[in-house]
């Protein structure tokens, strides 16, 4: 398991501060709480997460431990670089701004320095918004803001319960899920990418997922010649996001 690593200002422990933190809607990328807890502020503390969609993982002791400095209590918790979002109040809003959307749904990503040269691609590119998961996803810290060139700062990050929750609601939105893949029919530059549109994005080592390649409407694949394997995540990403920004500023047409 590749090692997190957070600058001690990320880092907010003890009960109190970390209850007072999530509710004051400070940006929270996850909590730990010391596997044992029970009673009514576990319960309470669970309640609070859920409520404001902050991912909650019981772990031993000796984890805290080794993270926190002082009396935790057995609670521990990782701020976020910049603020998440919720796609039930970007997407609508884009379409009421009479925009149309070009969206990244991230499956998988767990390198922060892919996320941020994914992010920096996207914001370049005039992509809408980042979307990502609770669990399997890279954390929003010091080291992805750098690597974004402070993008991460301009671009929604929305994060939602799971993939296939965010499928469904991108789909029920008449938002289009394009999926790249090896092998598919289609090429990249033979589509229509003007449409309201998600890039669903695979994980560095497999892919994108089963579960969510079969909610895809198009499967592409990008040209490539050489005899590696495939493109780097970050770099298929802005090929991708270019591509949709020609078209879209009429650059390019689909043959």
């Amino acid at each position: 398991m590749e090692k997190e690593e957070f600058s001690d200002q990320m880092l907010i422990f003890g009960r109190h501060p970390v209850v007072d933190a999530i509710e004051s809607g400070k940006p929270i990328d996850k909590v730990w709480v010391q596997i044992g807890t029970h009673g009514p502020f576990e319960k309470d503390l669970r309640r609070i997460c859920k409520q404001h969609n902050v991912p909650l993982q019981m772990v031993p002791k000796e984890r805290i431990n080794r993270e926190a400095r002082g009396n935790h209590q057995g609670v521990l918790a990782w701020m976020a670089a910049v603020k998440y979002q919720q796609l039930e109040e970007v997407l609508p809003m884009l379409f009421e701004q009479g925009k149309t959307p070009l969206l990244l749904l991230l499956d998988g990503i767990t390198d922060v320095r892919n996320l941020g040269a994914i992010a920096r691609s996207a914001e370049i590119c005039g992509a809408h918004a980042i979307i990502v998961s609770q669990k399997n996803s890279a954390r929003l810290n010091d080291e992805a803001l750098k690597t974004s060139a402070g993008a991460l700062h301009h671009i929604p990050i929305c994060r939602e319960k799971s993939v296939q929750a965010a499928l469904k609601y991108l789909k029920d939105s008449g938002v289009l899920i394009l999926s790249s893949e090896i092998p598919a029919e289609k090429k990249l530059h033979e589509m229509n990418l003007s449409r309201p549109m998600a890039f669903l994005i695979g994980s560095e080592g497999r892919g994108v997922s089963r579960e969510a390649s079969e909610q895809a409407d198009i499967r592409f694949q990008i040209p490539q010649v050489g005899q590696t394997e495939s493109y780097n995540v970050s770099v298929a990403s802005g090929i991708m996001l270019y591509e949709a920004m020609q078209q879209r500023l009429g650059n390019s047409k689909p043959t």
